[in-house]
Parts: structure tokens; sequence; C-alpha cells
């Protein structure tokens, strides 16, 4: 499975740079924090707005988009059902444990994996366009809401317009659908910024690991284990049955769906969390424990579905 070994690789050998870096004490004490702002108002914004507008669309409204939506929508109201109404968490909290069940890590590990496992990466399309244009904006609406307390109408509506991600990700729309590319003078400086928004993501993982505590204990231990179960687990489960029983499609796509489900938590969720400094531990376990979860669940589905 040389898609999946690959991909995990990757990643792992940057989060191990951060690591190390964390360790050596190279950048003090605030770095992974200031690597996860740069990421988050510089670097994806830019990086989003480059991969929305040069999108295919005819490859993302396709029936593995229902496939995504059903699977992300049963497992991140699991979550957020427990952790609101037996465990009490906040709403900025539970927003964050949503999305550590349901948001996969399409780029990193995804496209390696379609590329190798599944012999086509047009079907992580449908994944990164939902989360990008759909996913992110309406969690950051919850949380900018939930963080900014108090406000009014007017103000609960026009702040996540103001979001750096949600406007990168409105932008590369509006270009993709009128099908007018600024010039190269200004598509180069974007496309440069943007290269540095996954290692830079990767980098403070990797950082914020220095001196943690052992994954998955503390105060947030079982929020981490519901993500992670939900995420490695129910997600892949309920993409298996919704394409292959609900909407009955071929075998190749109900493999591809349900390969792409078992993804693990993506990075960004941990860069979301510490912009709104909510739920950052929960983040940071999960993608790690996540991660490491996914690597025997994706072989498995791999050698189940060929």
């Amino acid at each position: 499975m040389p898609g999946v070994l690959t991909g995990f690789a990757v990643i792992g050998a940057v989060i191990g740079v951060g690591y190390l870096v964390g360790r050596l004490g190279v950048l003090g004490p605030g770095a992974s924090t200031v690597l996860s702002r740069v990421a988050f108002f510089v670097a994806t914004p830019a990086l989003l707005f480059d991969t929305v507008a040069h999108a295919d669309l005819r490859e993302v409204f396709s029936a593995a988009l229902v496939v995504t939506v059903a699977g992300t929508a049963v497992v991140a109201t699991v979550f957020v059902l427990v952790a609101r109404l037996l465990w009490r968490r906040p709403t900025a909290e539970a927003t964050i444990g949503a999305l550590t069940s349901s948001y996969v890590n399409a780029a990193n590990i995804g496209i390696p994996v379609a590329v190798y496992v599944l012999g086509d990466a047009s079907f992580i399309a449908p994944v990164i366009m939902f989360q990008l244009v759909v996913m992110a904006p309406v969690a950051f609406a919850v949380l900018d809401t939930a963080v900014g307390g108090r406000r009014s109408v007017a103000r609960s509506v026009v702040a996540p317009l103001a979001n750096p991600v949600t406007v990168g990700c409105a932008l590369g729309l509006a270009v993709n659908l009128t099908g007018w590319l600024p010039p190269e003078p200004v598509l180069r400086p974007v496309e440069l910024v943007a290269a540095m928004a996954v290692p830079a993501a990767l980098l403070s993982y990797g950082l914020s690991l220095h001196g943690a505590p052992r994954p998955g204990s503390g105060d947030t231990g079982r929020d981490v284990w519901l993500a992670v179960a939900l995420k490695t687990l129910a997600q892949p489960v309920v993409a298996y049955l919704v394409a292959r029983h609900a909407l009955g499609l071929p075998q190749p796509t109900v493999l591809a769906c349900t390969v792409t489900a078992a993804l693990p938590t993506a990075q960004n969720v941990f860069v979301y969390a510490v912009r709104y400094d909510r739920g950052v531990v929960l983040a940071r376990d999960a993608v790690l424990l996540s991660t490491v979860a996914a690597v025997p669940v994706l072989i498995g589905v791999a050698i189940l579905g060929s």
C-alpha cells in the first residue's frame, strides 16, 4: 500500500521536524501559535483561493459529494449531541470536536492515497471542495459567534464574511464561476504564499507536541477518544452504507468514498483551534491519534475493497 505509507511518511517527517525544532528551542516559546496564525490569516486563504479558482466543479457535484455530506453530517452531529447534552461542553469546544470527528486530511494524505490506492486523484475533489466551501465557513460562523459573545444580528452576519479563510474561498469561487483568472504577476505571489500553508500547519503542530502530556489523557480525554472513534471507524462505515446500499453506487466508487472517509483528522483543525483558542488540546490529540489509527483502517479498507 504505497499510497497510504507515502502520505503518512510525508506528513510525519514534517511534523517530526517541527517537534525537533520545538525540543531545541530554536524559535522560542510562542512559535507554534505564531506559525498557526500565519497559516490561518495569510497562507491558508491564499491556498484556498488558488485551489477553488482552478477546481473542476463538474467533478465536485457528483454522487460522491452526497456520500461525503452524509458521512460528515452523521458523525459531526453525534459528537455535538454527546458533547452538548451529556458532557455540557461549550459551543466552541463542541464545534472543534465536531471538526475533529469529520474534517478529513484530504490534501496531505488524501491525494497520495487517491493516486496510489484508487488510481484517480479526482475522487478527492468533492471532499476538498465540501470542506473548504461549506464546512470551514459554517464552523467559523459558529466559532465567531460563540467566541465573540453577545453581538447584534448584523455583526453576527458580517463576522464570518470577514474571516480570511471564508474570503479566500469566496474569491476563488467567484473567479472559477466567471472564468476570469488574474494576470500572472498577481497569481504568482498568491501561489508562493499558498505553498506555505501546509508546511506551516504541520510545523506548528509538531512544535505543539513538544512537552505535551500523553494524548487522550486529562479533562479532554473522553472527547478525544469519541472524536477518534467517530473519525476512524464511524465515518467510513456511514460512507460505505450510504454509497453501497442507499445510493447503489458501483464498487470502485464505493471503495473511493469509504477510503476518503477513513482519512484521519486534518491538521487544519488544530490551526483553527489555535486561532479561536478553543479545544486546542482536543484537536492536537485527535489529529495525532486518528493519524495513527487510520493506517491499519485504510490498509484494511483497501484490501477488502480490492
